[in-house]
């Protein structure tokens, strides 16, 4: 992985896993060294519940669009090492207006990202679902999208929307699409079927799959990475497949 990378975790459809693979993640890179800071872009704070962090910023998003000083303020360590985040708070469902003021509203995520490029090794981005000014933003940021796919022919089509929509707006500088499977039961045969065919589409999708597991779903009860704590190799051993994948994809190895 080259010395900074911005890289969200982001897709168009809700509820297919976005925020367990970006603190799973995280946590994975900062206990390998990394510099990590998760910014959980979501109002519904679900990513800064798993770290025990209140979803609260003094100001709300108003305040951080407008103050670098209030996002350095906002950041909080978490109770792991080199691993930090900036919580969501619930005026983050009125970012869309408060960027589409602005004279660059597709500029303001990268003018508050630029000083703490200087601080973090990876800046993990935990995306509300959508297409937006604030996806928008995210789109021009980042590096890499990581996009969950659960195995269903709706998904695929989103990933397909998605793609379309970056080639068409985004031509020149697009993010890298990093999708994968999420959530998978590999006991559904419709789940087995969408996972065989979908190479076939010319969707590069990583090789890694998150599966449906209780013990990932069970991650809200211990309220921290199920890398940090399970013993189950399913779970944790799945999630680190794939931070050992994208981390080839970002340097270049894959």
């Amino acid at each position: 992985m080259k010395l900074v990378t911005t890289l969200a975790v982001y897709s168009i459809k809700g509820g297919v896993g976005k925020t367990t693979t970006a603190v799973n993640l995280a946590y994975l890179a900062a206990a390998e060294g990394l510099r990590t800071l998760v910014w959980d872009l979501d109002p519904q704070g679900a990513a800064s519940f798993f770290f025990r962090i209140k979803p609260k910023v003094k100001g709300g998003g108003k305040a951080l669009l407008r103050d670098q000083g209030a996002l350095d303020a906002a950041i909080k360590g978490t109770d792991f090492e080199r691993l930090d985040l900036l919580p969501a708070d619930f005026s983050y469902r009125h970012l869309d207006l408060r960027l589409g003021q602005s004279d660059k509203p597709r500029r303001q995520l990268e003018r508050l990202l630029k000083p703490l490029r200087r601080e973090y090794d990876l800046l993990l981005l935990d995306c509300p679902p959508g297409i937006s000014t604030l996806s928008e933003n995210v789109f021009a940021v980042a590096d890499a999208l990581l996009v969950p796919l659960i195995p269903s022919t709706l998904s695929i089509r989103t990933l397909e929307q998605l793609d379309a929509f970056l080639r068409e707006k985004m031509p020149r500088r697009a993010p890298q699409l990093l999708p994968f499977f999420s959530m998978v039961d590999e006991t559904k045969a419709l789940h087995r079927t969408i996972m065989q065919d979908a190479p076939r589409q010319d969707l590069q999708i990583l090789q890694s799959p998150i599966p449906e597991i209780d013990e990932i779903e069970r991650m809200g009860l211990h309220r921290m990475p199920i890398t940090a704590y399970a013993a189950s190799e399913m779970a944790v051993g799945s999630y680190r497949a794939l931070w050992r994948e994208v981390k080839l994809v970002l340097s270049g190895e894959w």
